[in-house]
């Protein structure tokens, strides 16, 4: 506790999951706003621009606390880890650059447009700054995604002369197979928050009997996007993300099941506990051969354990990561079920009369949140002890100008200004759901 990394540690990760909180429900918005304003200039229907309408609004609010938040973690690469940016700035300042230059702007300035110009505004115009929104909001998810995917796969650099990291192929460094697949990966569970968000607003207000032509859309569409999106975050992206890990990052894959001893036909546990000391898992329900299947695509075939592993190669943090995985892994099991349920159901016309069935979805919109951050654990967890993956551990990128007591008292400043932070957000998520849709004026 007295290692001064140890802090460095916990206050980019309280920093950074405070903030992934919300860019996660504008990536998944922008997609289904930009749908709203097409279905709505296509068909005329004035409950498609009602409903965009209002979840416009709950994306400003979003995106204008992602901004707050996102700003302290720019600054923490050069106050605690600064060893790492000097080691690495040459090759992820590219991308961090252009997120902030490129994406973030168009992102934002058509953002304004969005808000304050539709009565100024053509409706075909409307849109174009509706889908500006989204390729602005998800090019940006890909720039910050680059990023870490250099971090996980490191491809594309070379040795300047003073040692530090050097581009050495740009387009090799921008389109690394894992930024691809891991992009991909974490777009759909972008997608599955707003949809588990937006069929929550729904089904509130369907059980309510408030708004009930944007509810019964908001509904639709939630369970939908839902659907498919948790479909397509277990697979194929999902499936994908599992085999890189499984090739370029084998001691993760291990310490992510628990697994210490090496064979065929591994098993995927159900349930367990990791008991580090002594190297194996505590009351376990397996299933067998899956684990094996998940990672090379053969039931028989071997996965190393922990075991065949250096000790100082392995995550510092098993007991986490393991839990965080199966998190992951069983909340995105429930989306698919609930979410399935609710489409048959959905497809029946029944679902508006199925009132614990919208409860549960008005009440399951935590869940992805929770599910996305154990995803996140799961990936930088699972590449420790490397800050860059077989270049720089993390115990070697910290500042050595800013020590542990240091840390501790920015850390508590930042628990108390997100505290508050976090209240203002709640009330005003909470007055705009109970405001409802307007169908007449452009924003209030």
């Amino acid at each position: 506790m007295g290692d001064p990394v140890f802090w460095h540690r916990l206050q980019f990760g309280f920093t950074a999951s405070f903030h992934y909180i919300f860019p996660q429900l504008t990536m998944g918005l922008a997609l289904l706003i930009a749908v709203f304003k097409y279905l709505g200039l296509r068909t005329g229907e004035a409950v498609y621009n009602d409903a965009a309408r209002f979840w416009i609004r709950v994306f400003g609010i979003n995106f204008a606390v992602g901004v707050v938040t996102g700003i302290p973690l720019e600054f923490q690469f050069g106050t605690n880890w600064a060893r790492f940016s000097s080691y690495s700035g040459g090759v992820i300042g590219q991308t961090l650059a252009m997120e902030g230059m490129f994406a973030f702007f168009l992102e934002s300035s058509f953002l304004g447009l969005l808000i304050w110009g539709e009565k100024k505004i053509s409706p075909r115009l409307h849109f174009i700054a509706a889908l500006a929104l989204f390729v602005g909001s998800w090019l940006s998810g890909y720039f910050i995604i680059a990023t870490n995917a250099f971090m996980q796969h490191p491809v594309g650099y070379a040795l300047g002369p003073d040692g530090s990291l050097q581009i050495a192929s740009f387009w090799r460094f921008l389109l690394n197979p894992w930024a691809i697949v891991q992009y991909l990966h974490n777009m759909m569970g972008a997608v599955v928050t707003g949809a588990f968000v937006m069929a929550a607003v729904g089904a509130f207000w369907t059980l309510k009997g408030l708004h009930q032509p944007v509810a019964r859309l908001s509904l639709k569409a939630g369970v939908i996007a839902g659907l498919l999106g948790s479909l397509l975050v277990a697979f194929p992206t999902g499936d994908l993300q599992g085999k890189l890990v499984a090739k370029h990052q084998p001691v993760a894959l291990a310490a992510m099941e628990g697994r210490f001893e090496s064979g065929p036909y591994a098993e995927l546990n159900l349930i367990g506990q990791p008991n580090v000391p002594e190297g194996k898992i505590d009351n376990p329900i397996r299933l067998p051969g899956l684990l094996s299947f998940i990672a090379y695509g053969s039931f028989s075939a071997e996965v190393k354990g922990l075991n065949d592993f250096p000790r100082d190669q392995w995550p510092t943090s098993i007991e986490l990561l393991y839990y965080g995985f199966h998190i992951m892994v069983g909340l995105g099991t429930f989306f698919i079920l609930l979410m399935g349920l609710s489409s048959l159901q959905l497809w029946r016309r029944k679902l508006e009369q199925t009132r614990i069935l919208l409860w549960v979805l008005a009440f399951a919109f935590p869940f992805p949140f929770i599910a996305n951050t154990a995803g996140w654990m799961t990936a930088e967890l699972g590449r420790q002890p490397w800050l860059i993956y077989g270049l720089m551990r993390t115990s070697e990128g910290t500042s050595h100008l800013v020590h542990g007591g240091q840390t501790v008292f920015t850390l508590i400043g930042f628990a108390g200004i997100y505290f508050v932070l976090g209240v203002l957000y709640l009330y005003l998520m909470i007055r705009e759901v109970a405001h409802g849709p307007a169908s007449h004026g452009v924003a209030h």
